[in-house]
This record gives C-alpha cells, structure tokens and sequence, in this order.
C-alpha cells in the first residue's frame, strides 16, 4: 500500500495479511504451492513416484542442484547476474577430486574446495574490479577449464586410487543423501553471511544499484570476489558429492547443472538484476527443478523430450515468479 493510500484510507484501516505480504513472499507463496501440485501430479500419475527409493532420488538430485544454486544465488544477489559455466566447475572439481584422493580424502575435499572457489574468485576480481561483463568472463573461464582438464587427463575418465576411502560422502544419515545435509548447512551458512555480514548486507547493496554502490565508496570489487568465491567453493562441494556417488569423472559427464542451478535461481523468485531475494528460496526452486527433472524420467522420455519438457516448464514458472517478485510501485 503506498503512502497516499494509506492517508487515504485513513490510520484506522489495517490492511489484510495477504495485502501485508511483498511480491517476494507472494512468490515464495506460489511456488510452494506449485511444488505441491506437481507433486501431487506425479504421485496420482506416475507410476512409481511414491516409492521410497524414488523418494530418496529426488532429494539426492535436488542436493547437488541446490548446492550448486545457493551458490549461484550470492552471485546473482550481487548484480553479477549468473555464471553461466558453473556446472563446467562441478565437472572439472569431480576430476580434480578423484585423482587428488590419492593424498587421502580430507586433502582432496580441502583442495577441491580451495581450486574451485580460486578459479570462481578471480572471475570475480575481474568482474568487480575490470567492470568485465560476467557472461564473457564465465565462457571464458569454462573454456580454459576444459582444455586445461583435456591436457591434463587427455580426454580420458578420471578414477579413484583403488586403496581410496571415500564412499562414506556417498552414503546416508538418517536414511537420507548426506548431499541433503550438506545443503542445509550450507544454505543456513550463507544466509547467515548473507544477513549479519557487512560484506554479505553490501552484497545487497551493490546488486541493487551498482553505480550508486560505486558512488558510496562500497566495496564493489570485494563483494563479487567473495560472491564468485562461494559460487565456487559450492560448485566444488557438489563436486565432490558427484565424485564421490559415480566413483569416475569425465569431460563428458553431463553439464546441465549450470542450466538447473540458474533455473532454481529464478523460479526461487531472486531477482536477475540483484539486490533482492534470499538463499532459502532457492532450495525451493531446486526441489521444483528436481521433481520435474524425475517425472520426466519416471515416464520414460527421450532425453530430448526431457530437455524441452523441463525447458518449457520452467520458463513459464520464471516468468511467473518473476512477475510476482518485483516490488511494489
């Protein structure tokens, strides 16, 4: 309600709770609600759907999307619109995983961390500080990745030393995908860093209005490093989650994170232009993505068919979401 008609109507009249919710929540409302009825669907159409085994698929699928997504979020909360090579990340981390367990696991998770959220961090450094445009700069950096991968392992599959323990990051906690947790944990972290940071509340600040962010003296340059850097560092945890359950990687694994991780992004009603939107969200928008992604493949579609399915139905719940999500005039 805005002001005049708040004079209007008079101090006396409250506004009901649906007029009381923003667009965002309005949103975040709908795509509950649409999550629901999809699941709905499937469960009285799809022949398997309710099954426990298929019910711990989609959450395993969800927890790889979703880390990679919430990562992709800090990027778009920035004003750093997305990087659109992302899942190029997750492949190139799974490789580096597999082949750095022959220092032990907790070397290779520490460093498989540590590369992928370096290489996202001086996408970021180049952005914030270069004023690069970050689509470029993230088809670049893909590019480099892959022939640096290529040369490295010449096109051939990447497996673990056979003495390797680390099949306990592919297994369950409470009869659920450990990739689960993880995504909780890290969801809560970085809403916290989001929320209660200095560099996380400019993060908002600077997507909002970047030139005015450049005006204030923000810390423009630091805040895309830290947003590509966490990108980054999730890409590299769902990495070596993937590492982990497939027990190989190769350069033809598929790439399609980048495209699930953006799509969750939107339809968890954040703003492409940045300054608005929360981490949480887009756990929402994941589950979305992987419930849809399952159903078309419980019913046994071509991947084609899948593709444009997936495509279709997740362009229309953006354009939805996204319509809702603006503010108020």
């Amino acid at each position: 309600m805005s002001a005049t008609e708040h004079a209007v109507m008079g101090p006396g009249v409250s506004r009901s709770p649906l007029e009381r919710l923003s667009r965002g929540d309005l949103a975040l409302l709908l795509g509950a609600v649409v999550v629901f009825g999809v699941l709905v669907y499937g469960a009285v159409s799809t022949q398997g759907f309710l099954s426990y085994g298929n019910f711990k698929a989609i959450l395993a699928s969800m927890g790889i999307i979703g880390i990679v997504a919430v990562g992709m979020s800090c990027i778009t909360i920035s004003g750093n619109l997305v990087s659109v090579t992302l899942g190029t990340t997750v492949v190139v981390t799974t490789m580096l995983f597999l082949a750095a367990l022959t220092f032990g696991p907790v070397a290779a998770i520490v460093l498989t961390i540590l590369a992928g959220a370096a290489v996202c961090a001086l996408q970021g450094f180049l952005i914030g500080g270069f004023r690069a445009n970050p689509i470029i700069v993230t088809i670049a950096f893909g590019t480099l990745q892959l022939g640096l991968a290529q040369r490295l392992t010449n096109q051939s599959t990447v497996y673990p030393p056979h003495d390797a323990s680390f099949r306990f990051l592919a297994g369950t906690v409470f009869g659920l995908p450990l990739s689960i947790f993880v995504l909780i944990a890290i969801t809560l972290a970085l809403e916290f860093w989001l929320r209660r940071s200095r560099l996380g509340r400019e993060s908002y600040l600077v997507g909002e209005n970047l030139r005015a962010a450049r005006a204030s003296a923000l810390r423009v340059t630091p805040v895309a490093v830290a947003a590509f850097a966490l990108a980054g560092a999730c890409a590299a945890v769902a990495g070596v989650l993937l590492g982990a359950s497939q027990g190989n990687a190769t350069l033809l694994t598929s790439e399609t994170y980048t495209f699930q991780a953006i799509a969750a992004v939107l339809v968890g009603g954040i703003a492409i232009t940045g300054g608005k939107g929360a981490i949480y969200r887009t756990v929402l928008g994941a589950l979305f993505i992987a419930v849809v992604s399952d159903m078309l493949l419980l019913r046994g579609y071509s991947t084609g068919v899948q593709v444009l399915v997936r495509g279709l139905v997740v362009l229309a719940a953006v354009v939805i979401v996204q319509l809702l999500a603006k503010e108020r005039a």
